[in-house]
């Protein structure tokens, strides 16, 4: 795309505004003389400016609101600056910042990014998508809004979600910008204090359900394919049923996963395929109690149990090693309130007796803990404080490295905090957390805390979709993913307690998955037939710096 823009027009489109780093020579042909400090920077100074700007910023949704800024300004420093600093930043620009974003969202909007499609608009969704001017978009982030992070129905702030996923998607993946597009399927909110607010933004109705609603996802479906059928759809924060059943319903009918149902599954996978490397131990024998049975839990447990069946563990112990507990405790054969999707992992009768349960219409999490005796436990239920002392020490007493994952987001909805599993445990817990821990001391010595946050995975199993032109994007793709991350931890920081990478290692993390992503996508017979032979060249090919262009005359593609 050959730029005809000069003067103030460049300067108003952030992926082609350079800012005080156009050269002199740009200055005179491009109209823009005169309206620019004297001084030509380098793309290095303004990142050293902008990170001053930011840290001069004392409160989080601050710095949220000034990196929004200059993504809308200028959107090549705005992923260097992101891409130098992405262990600092990230919690910036994603959880847990942008759940507070997305809770004020209406009031902290500057301006807007993405598409917006509402009920109004079923019969004109292609229309819409191509008003967003990107013709070539190879990846699409979509929420509903009603499920974000563990806030609930957010109405239109949940788009701070599907622009967050999308930055990261840039900076980790190099997956370009041009080629993104984040999307708000607006259908309305339940959340009175949404409809209450004289200055919320979204569509001011309740949310739209059952036939209705249907029609409106199958809409948008049809509107992706027709508009962008080259395109991977990335489901994001959709409540659990719909979340599992529209995955189910439209993966083969385009190249589309659940972040929070297969990422999730992919990372928490990786992070105890990692533990029991630390430890030295067996998938086999292994015992599970997953506190909260919505779609983040359904999903890690049918993704370890593939590592389980992988590992020729047979089905009946396969069921036994998982017990799950909701709302209503837990979750068993004859139990009569359970919902159809939790069913496949509700505790058998055999098991019941084999843990030595009492004969009870309900068995409460403690209950679940003292009877199964978990070597691992992983919570998803959002609620803050759920692995308490009792609990921890009652599974420690039993395990010898108990492996606990209190992942519930933001850092409020955590089921522990890492220095209190710690102190519980006698430090022998291996831990890790939904959101961002700092080091905790334990006699003397730094425990790292790793994060088992989906960037690790969702970036390089997007690009290696991508890549491979995959129509479709099955459960062995995230299980390679898994098996990659867990065996990227560098040794010094498993031994020093940290389960996952740095996050500042994103980039080379993302390219190593999206390659073991494409090569399974090629190896289950998804790929395209004229997807690139020679994977690694292609990633790697496929992967945009952020860097200004030697000439202002083009957009930056992706080789692939």
């Amino acid at each position: 795309m050959v730029s005809r823009l000069t003067g103030p027009e460049i300067l108003g489109q952030p992926l082609l505004n350079k800012d005080a780093a156009f050269t002199e020579r740009e200055r005179d042909e491009l109209g823009l003389r005169g309206l620019l400090p004297w001084r030509v920077a380098t793309i290095e100074e303004q990142v050293a400016l902008e990170l001053e700007h930011l840290r001069r910023k004392a409160d989080d949704i601050e710095k949220y609101i000034g990196l929004t800024a200059l993504e809308d300004r200028n959107e090549t420093l705005f992923y260097r600056l992101l891409l130098d600093h992405l262990e600092e930043l990230a919690p910036i620009v994603y959880t847990p910042t942008v759940g507070e974003a997305c809770r004020r969202f209406s009031h902290v909007l500057r301006r807007s990014r993405g598409v917006w499609i509402t009920p109004d608009d079923v019969g004109r969704i292609p229309e819409l998508l191509r008003n967003s001017r990107k013709p070539g978009v190879r990846l699409i982030v979509a929420t509903d809004n009603e499920r974000i992070l563990g806030l609930g129905d957010q109405g239109a702030g949940g788009m701070g979600i599907p622009v967050g996923k999308l930055a990261l998607y840039t900076a980790g993946a190099g997956i370009a910008p041009h080629l993104t597009l984040p999307v708000s399927l607006d259908c309305g909110t339940d959340n009175d204090d949404l409809l209450t607010d004289p200055l919320y933004l979204g569509y001011p109705k309740p949310r739209l359900r059952g036939a209705e609603y249907d029609a409106f996802i199958d809409a948008f479906v049809h509107a992706i394919r027709e508009v962008y059928p080259h395109a991977v759809l990335q489901w994001e924060d959709f409540k659990q049923h719909n979340a599992i059943r529209l995955l189910d319903r439209y993966r083969t009918a385009l190249p589309s996963f659940n972040d929070d149902i297969q990422g999730t599954a992919a990372v928490v996978v990786a992070g105890i395929l990692a533990a029991l490397r630390r430890g030295g131990e067996m998938v086999a024998g292994q015992r599970l109690v997953f506190l909260g049975a919505g779609a983040a839990g359904l999903g890690i447990a049918r993704l370890l149990s593939q590592v389980m069946r992988r590992s020729g563990i047979a089905e009946d112990d396969i069921r036994a090693a998982i017990a799950m507990v909701d709302s209503r405790g837990l979750i068993f054969d004859g139990r009569e309130d359970v919902d159809e999707d939790k069913r496949p992992f509700a505790l058998p009768r055999a098991a019941l007796a084999r843990y030595g349960f009492p004969p009870a219409s309900r068995h409460d999490f403690h209950a679940v803990i003292r009877q199964v005796a978990p070597t691992i436990l992983i919570g998803t239920s959002s609620t803050p404080g759920a692995f308490d002392e009792d609990a921890i020490t009652q599974m420690a007493a039993q395990a010898r490295s108990p492996i606990i994952f209190p992942l519930s987001n933001p850092t409020s909805k955590a089921e522990a905090t890492p220095a209190d599993v710690l102190r519980w445990t006698g430090g022998r817990a291996l831990v890790a957390t939904g959101s961002p821990f700092g080091p905790v001391d334990v006699a003397g010595t730094a425990r790292q805390i790793g994060q088992a946050n989906n960037v690790f995975i969702f970036p390089g199993v997007g690009l290696g979709a991508v890549v491979a032109r995959a129509r479709e994007i099955t459960d062995s793709m995230f299980l390679a993913a898994a098996d990659t991350l867990a065996g990227l931890v560098p040794p010094d920081r498993l031994a020093a307690g940290a389960l996952y990478p740095p996050v500042a290692d994103l980039r080379r993390v993302s390219r190593a998955i999206a390659i073991a992503v494409a090569e399974q996508a090629r190896e289950c017979g998804v790929a395209h037939p004229e997807a690139p032979k020679d994977v690694a060249a292609a990633v790697a090919a496929a992967m945009w710096t952020p860097s200004y262009p030697a000439r202002l005359d083009h957009v930056p593609d992706m080789a692939v």
